[in-house]
């Protein structure tokens, strides 16, 4: 059984403080999380549109929502 001890100064970290591997610049939970927010972002922006639309403006609009002026 061989135990591999790095020196943390050796080792690159990921942001978080993760070690990595040759090659990676980011950790796969970093990556994954960074993927979640983006795919959130972009439903919370789908699913705002329809809320900060304006109504119809002018009379017509009225007469079809059925408001009345009298």
């Amino acid at each position: 059984m061989n135990i591999e001890i790095t020196i943390l100064s050796e080792t690159p970290a990921c942001e978080c403080g993760n070690a990595l591997t040759e090659g990676q610049t980011r950790c796969t939970k970093c990556l994954a999380r960074d993927r979640w927010a983006r795919k959130e972002r972009a439903r919370n922006r789908r699913n705002r549109r329809s809320e900060t639309r304006r109504p119809p403006r002018g009379p017509r609009a009225a007469a079809a929502m059925g408001v009345s002026w009298t």
